[in-house]
């Protein structure tokens, strides 16, 4: 079951490989009723605790399938349902500490029915001065817990 906001608290969490910690994930999900084409997709910046992660040190998770930024911009194919959060990975030496963590993630998308003008200037890291639900909502924010 998809929770109403856009960033995801049940899959916040550590993740090891080879029995070290290597970074952590959490889910997002797409507030877009038909679903985008990941060329679509407009990743932005992840903050964590104030510590900023860029588009390109961050993984999508989508279909079972990973996805850097750069895989993303050309992807025409792989279609992201809304229905089916995305699994954001970022890779962190020692991952997150126990405790809350504040987030502040950032991303939008164009439309295919919207004139291209309107969707030169989106920004993933700005909220839009016109709120325009067809692009998505720019900057989540929320407060997790890794136990």
């Amino acid at each position: 079951m998809l929770e109403k906001e856009v960033i995801q608290s049940v899959g916040f969490r550590n993740v090891k490989e080879d029995g070290a910690v290597t970074g952590f994930q959490f889910k997002v999900r797409l507030p877009y009723y038909r679903g985008i084409f990941l060329s679509q997709l407009r990743p932005g910046t992840l903050f964590v605790d104030g510590e900023r992660f860029e588009r390109e040190e961050i993984v999508w998770h989508i279909n079972g399938k990973d996805f850097s930024f750069e895989e993303m911009k050309s992807d025409m194919e792989t279609h992201w349902a809304v229905t089916e959060p995305a699994v954001i990975k970022v890779k962190k030496a020692g991952g997150l500490g126990q405790g809350y963590h504040d987030l502040k993630f950032g991303f939008c998308y164009t439309s295919s029915y919207m004139p291209p003008i309107m969707q030169d200037a989106l920004d993933p890291d700005e909220e839009s001065k016109m709120y325009m639900p067809e692009f998505g909502h720019h900057v989540n924010e929320r407060k997790l817990l890794i136990v």
